[in-house]
């Protein structure tokens, strides 16, 4: 049971979630979506730990194509950013600003950011391009630069998520509908830029390192995440193979909370299936 336990334990968490949502607002939509959200993660661990080869993908599909299809388009709940910037302003907990509370913004304290690699709707799609080794991981095995140094543009696409949320509200133009339009535009522009960065850079993840407005939040706040990749450095024999695979150019083969992009981590454990010692685990 202890290979499960990380998994059941959040399972329970989202299922706590839901009932607590449900019970303190009378609305039975809370009982159903987190148990849905909870079950799609807690199940997909358990197919994880059990060596079921796509259970990262029936969790980031599973999670990912409900909140875009059902929550963005069909409920027509503006998921993104600026969803959040919204919901704030008109002073409303709406479900964006659950989402962010518990996926972006709390979520990680226990969870790092396996948001990105198991609920992420651009992701998702990003994940299914062939560049699954990203070319930074191969550079490192010949000592070379392991990436760009682009990650500022993350805060300029933050900022701007600001800014025209702010300009809709000056304008007399924030409304649903705007803000309907706006998750629309704004996935496919995610899309758009998070491809054509995918075949640019050779790697699938490069919009998630560089442009991503969201990893302002979750990276101060996976710092400190409760589940993570530990290292056992007594086990490990630096042969490298899991630098090799790691989607996100974490140092996985160090412990320390400060190892190089530790932030970064994904939780997507290619390392782990990698590691010839086991000297890694959640």
């Amino acid at each position: 049971m202890k290979k499960y336990r990380s998994s059941i334990i959040l399972w329970l968490v989202f299922e706590a979630i839901a009932v607590w949502l449900w019970q303190a607002t009378g609305n039975l939509f809370f009982l159903l979506n987190f148990s849905y959200i909870g079950f799609c993660i807690g199940f997909g661990g358990i197919l994880f730990a059990a060596g079921w080869k796509y259970a990262r993908e029936f969790t980031q599909f599973g999670v990912g194509a409900y909140m875009l299809v059902f929550l963005g388009l069909i409920c027509r709940e503006n998921m993104q950013i600026e969803g959040l910037w919204y919901y704030l302003l008109c002073g409303v907990w709406g479900a964006g600003t659950l989402h962010y509370a518990i996926a972006k913004i709390f979520g990680p304290l226990l969870f790092g950011r396996g948001w990105c690699g198991y609920a992420c709707w651009t992701a998702m799609i990003l994940d299914l391009l062939p560049y699954k080794q990203p070319k930074a991981a191969q550079a490192r095995q010949k000592d070379k630069a392991p990436r760009k140094n682009w990650g500022f543009i993350r805060y300029i696409m933050f900022g701007l998520s600001v800014a025209i949320v702010l300009l809709l509200f000056w304008l007399g133009k924030a409304s649903a509908y705007t803000m309907f339009t706006l998750f629309v535009a704004g996935n496919i522009f995610y899309y758009a830029v998070g491809i054509t960065l995918a075949i640019l850079l050779k790697d699938n993840r490069a919009f998630c390192k560089y442009i991503c407005p969201i990893t302002v939040f979750l990276k101060p706040m996976s710092y400190y995440s409760l589940i993570r990749i530990k290292c056992d450095e007594d086990k490990c024999i630096s042969c490298g193979k899991c630098l090799k695979v790691c989607p996100m150019d974490v140092e996985v083969n160090k412990n320390a909370r400060s190892r190089k992009n530790a932030t970064e981590c994904i939780l997507c454990q290619k390392c782990t299936k990698a590691c010839p010692t086991k000297a890694l685990s959640v």
